[in-house]
Parts: structure tokens; C-alpha cells; sequence
């Protein structure tokens, strides 16, 4: 059993022991306050079928928590769009924030379990950057993460994961993700 006094996630001792210095190096940083790091990543299911049925969030809640480790918060509509048969305060969707350990547990499940298993996987775009050193994403299937069992799902859904860093440019984002092993295609 894990001791959760001295357990570290592993892509979190990699960050501490390797990858800082790496980054320090490769753009001279003067202080080691500079040196990018990980600061958070949401994620995001956007649940448009909540509409006709109220069920399908409580679903999707489930399964945020259980890819998450931690406890999904239902998002609801801030006006009412009568085309969409939006009423306000509708739930529409669920999203987690994950910092800590817990960010690093996740990623290291994403790029090492996660992204493998999507199907015909080439690799995630390079140039998702947003200019302020955050990188964004889309799932297609949410069932690639193993913690959920694809006999229980009803039905499949895409998801967002946004990954906040402290870099001020894409070029110094690009280099810390690179360095988790993210594979970029380009």
C-alpha cells in the first residue's frame, strides 16, 4: 500500500529532477522562479442531450469523476436560447479542475494509457497553443481512459482537457509538454 505521506506522481519527480533544468538551460532562465511549470488542467464534457433527457449528466458526472479522481462539477446555462431549447440554470454539461498531484496523475494516464488507445492516432496537434502558453484538446471518445468500463456505458461522449502552464510563450509550453512526452505530431 501507498504511503500518501511520501508518494510523488511520477511525471512530478521527472519535472523536478530532469525536466527543470532542461528548461532552464534551453532558455536561460536567470531565476528559478521562471522556469515554466504545470499550473492546472480542466476538463470539460459538454452534454448537449441533456436537453431531452436530465439523466445523461448524472451519467456523464459519473464518468468525469471516476477520469478525474475527483468529484465533477455540473455546468448550467447562463441565458435561455429558445432554439436550442435552452431554459437558464438547465444543466448542460460537466467539468473537473485537477491541480497537484492529482494534474500530474492524470496527465501521466493521458499521454501514457490515454492517447495510445485512441483510434488511428497520429499524434496531438502541435499548434493548439493559445499565445499564452496554455494547450487545449479534444476527445473524441471519453471510454480510451481505462477507469471506465465500456460495458456500463450507455452512450459515448468527446471531451476538452485543457492544459494551464505558467509559460509566457507557446515556444516555452510547447518545450515543457514535449519534455512530459507529449506527442505532438508536428
Amino acid at each position: 500500500m501507498l504511503d500518501a505521506a511520501t508518494y510523488t506522481p511520477r511525471l512530478k519527480a521527472v519535472y523536478k529532477d530532469s525536466i527543470r533544468a532542461a528548461l532552464k538551460e534551453e532558455f536561460s532562465y536567470k531565476n528559478d522562479m521562471m522556469i515554466p511549470k504545470l499550473d492546472k488542467i480542466v476538463l470539460n464534457m459538454g452534454i448537449g442531450e441533456a436537453v431531452k433527457d436530465s439523466k445523461k449528466i448524472k451519467s456523464a458526472q459519473a464518468d468525469l469523476t471516476a477520469i478525474a479522481g475527483q468529484k465533477a462539477v455540473i455546468t448550467k446555462a447562463r441565458n435561455s436560447i429558445a432554439g436550442f431549447r435552452v431554459r437558464e440554470e438547465m444543466p448542460l454539461g460537466v467539468k473537473v479542475t485537477l491541480r497537484g498531484d492529482r494534474m500530474y496523475e492524470f496527465l501521466d494516464r493521458l499521454i501514457t494509457i490515454a492517447l495510445p488507445r485512441v483510434r488511428d492516432f497520429r499524434g496531438v496537434k502541435g499548434t493548439s497553443f493559445d499565445g499564452r502558453g496554455n494547450y487545449a484538446m479534444g476527445i473524441k471518445e471519453h471510454i480510451v481512459f481505462p477507469e471506465i468500463n465500456f460495458d456500463q456505458i450507455d452512450e459515448v461522449w468527446g471531451m476538452d482537457v485543457i492544459i494551464c502552464t505558467t509559460a509566457k510563450t507557446d515556444a516555452e509550453a510547447k518545450a515543457l509538454l514535449k519534455a512530459f512526452n507529449m506527442p505532438f505530431n508536428s
